[in-house]
């Protein structure tokens, strides 16, 4: 009996959260929470100075999909211009509204699922100077700190630099989900790092594009390890999806 009142409360739930005027009241307070975590916390950004350098040039800025909370607000404290790249179910519409609260537009698709229209609207964003895209590189379904080659396709095409961006924070909450998001606590240390640019060169064959994409995989992984290991000795795992994520029975 339990069982089934908890089956329609969730569906209750996930039926008022695909309302637009719900996802607004819920980015509002998400934005507030966000914001309040960033002023009661000590910043440590290193490479601060390439966030302003490209804040309105053509640049492709990545990070895990574990690793978005604190990014904006330092990202729209940089008065960094452009588009972010969200998935266009309930959660990612609800993201997206509390993005454009920080200063980001919304294209809505997939870096890595979602077919030429994105590729399309993101080359166009680019090429049109002035604005960058952001995208997490193993969202939205996974797996788990995996670089799908979306970006590689955006960088080759307009020639803006892919530069990956992560953080970590000395009160994490890992949460038990697939990307182990990572959620920050009021009055922590919040450090970031904000990476060389990379560029790819347009002549670059496609079957070249593996080499390319290990690399900035690698990158961004140690970004995270790095910053990680400073405050926490939890280890995020990789390939881990919605769909096995429970098969693995990861427990915190």
């Amino acid at each position: 009996m339990k069982k089934s009142l908890k089956r329609r409360l969730k569906r209750f739930f996930r039926f008022l959260y695909g309302w637009g005027v719900i996802q607004w009241i819920l980015a509002l307070i998400y934005y507030v929470l966000i914001w309040f975590v960033y002023f009661t916390s000590k910043k440590q950004i290193t490479g601060y100075q390439i966030l302003k350098k490209y804040r309105d040039k053509p640049a492709i800025f990545v990070f895990w999909h574990g690793r978005t909370m604190m990014l904006s607000p330092v990202i729209a404290l940089a008065r960094v211009r452009g588009y972010a790249i969200a998935d266009a179910r309930k959660d990612g519409r609800a993201i997206a509204k509390m993005e454009k609260l920080f200063g980001l537009k919304t294209i809505y698709g997939s870096s890595s699922g979602g077919g030429v229209s994105v590729l399309k609207k993101g080359v166009s964003v680019l090429n049109a100077g002035g604005n960058c895209l952001a995208l997490s590189p193993d969202g939205p379904n996974g797996p788990s700190m995996r670089f799908h080659d979306g970006a590689l396709y955006f960088a080759k095409m307009t020639g803006a630099p892919i530069i990956p961006v992560c953080y970590s924070s000395s009160r994490p909450w890992f949460q038990n989900r697939w990307d182990r998001y990572l959620l920050t606590k009021p009055f922590s240390i919040i450090a970031g790092t904000v990476g060389e640019p990379i560029f790819i060169d347009r002549k670059t064959k496609i079957e070249d594009f593996e080499k390319i994409r290990k690399n900035l995989e690698d990158i961004m992984i140690k970004q995270a390890y790095d910053l990680d290991k400073r405050f926490t000795d939890f280890r995020v795992e990789q390939d881990l999806t919605p769909e096995n994520f429970k098969d693995k029975a990861v427990i915190l």
